[in-house]
């Protein structure tokens, strides 16, 4: 189906949602190691405790993005899951700075960073979507631009409180910088993705009587989780298939992935309270 061409701002208004879920990233990434020791981790325990992001990465994304191909109703296909994870996102953000205890933390940011999963995945298929191929790297463009623009803020927003004379901390140690920034970070999460989600349209399947079928014969008379479990039934089989018939330059690619994410996490969980510590 050729796609209408679209201007610059509703590239723009698309797009605009990946500025509130990457201040969800880049605040969590900043100060979630030092959450944890604050609460009494040692630095042992911090690599543990940060399992939540690359496991709900591995488990939600596939699987939130085989049900978003398959979901039609009046919000669209990509938009209710852009709902659903904002709201949910946003509420373990608010809350994140104000926990008690390690397991209390440890607990919300699995929550948020499912969420997460949850918003960004159906993002990245909302440009093919609505943009024709001439378009999508200007798609792309813009996503990548607000995602620059989210973590660049919410990685100086403590700083920006610091230096605005905000001090003290939390009964439990965790600075009034850091907590007034989550808090922030939590409406800025929900009002980006509201934006995209208010502002943007979506185009129906292009055949609907296929699609239909198509998504019955996945789900057949499945529903609530029983429908999860047949995406990811149905998951297996398109990944085995996909290793079978992967070109060889992807799987040269798979071992550079591999060690690539292996030092990004390792940067992102000691960086910071190596630098606080000298």
């Amino acid at each position: 189906m050729q796609k209408p061409r679209l201007s610059f701002w509703q590239i723009w208004n698309m797009s605009f949602g990946f500025m509130g879920i990457q201040f969800g990233w880049g605040l969590q990434l900043a100060n979630m190691s030092g959450i944890y020791t604050y609460l009494g981790a040692s630095p042992d325990d911090v690599p543990l405790l940060w399992l939540a992001g690359p496991m709900t990465g591995l488990l939600v994304q596939p699987v939130v993005g085989s049900m978003s191909d398959r979901t039609w109703n009046r919000l669209g296909r990509r938009r209710p899951y852009f709902l659903v994870g904002a709201i949910l996102a946003s509420t373990a953000l608010f809350f994140m700075p104000d926990s008690s205890a390690l397991w209390m933390a440890a607990g919300l940011l699995w929550i948020l960073d499912a969420s997460i999963n949850v918003s960004m995945e159906p993002f990245r298929a909302f440009v093919a979507d609505k943009l024709n191929v001439d378009q999508r790297t200007a798609g792309f463009v813009m996503q990548s631009f607000f995602i620059g623009v989210g973590a660049s803020l919410a990685n100086a927003l403590p700083y920006i409180f610091r230096q605005y004379g905000v001090t003290g901390s939390t009964p439990s140690g965790i600075p009034h910088t850091v907590q007034y920034s989550f808090k922030i970070g939590a409406v800025v999460f929900l009002l980006a993705v509201l934006w995209t989600v208010f502002t943007t349209k979506e185009f129906p399947p292009e055949n609907m009587a296929e699609f239909e079928r198509t998504r019955r014969k996945t789900y057949g008379s499945a529903t609530g989780l029983a429908k999860v479990f047949k995406v990811i039934g149905e998951l297996v089989r398109e990944i085995s298939n996909a290793f079978t018939n992967m070109p060889k330059t992807m799987k040269q690619l798979a071992p550079v992935q591999i060690f690539t994410w292996l030092g990004l996490f390792c940067m992102w969980m000691f960086f910071g309270l190596t630098t606080s510590y000298h």
